[in-house]
């Protein structure tokens, strides 16, 4: 039987912690942690330059057995 794996991202206005109850609730346990920036173009005197502006966090899950 295949394991499936899923990506579970951190919501707005939502903490880790809420977002672990979430994959628990939807029977997925964390095995790995991504945080990727966020970027936005800004542009200054007629150069563009990409500035971060947040950070996103996704969690990859595994189906839990029972």
């Amino acid at each position: 039987m295949s394991k499936k794996k899923m990506l579970f991202e951190v919501q707005e206005n939502e903490t880790i912690s809420d977002c672990l109850d979430r994959m628990k609730q939807e029977g997925f346990m964390p095995v790995r942690r991504m945080e990727k920036p966020v970027f936005e173009e800004q542009k200054q005197q007629g150069k563009s330059e990409y500035v971060p502006v947040k950070q996103t966090i996704v969690f990859e899950g595994k189906k839990i057995e029972e």
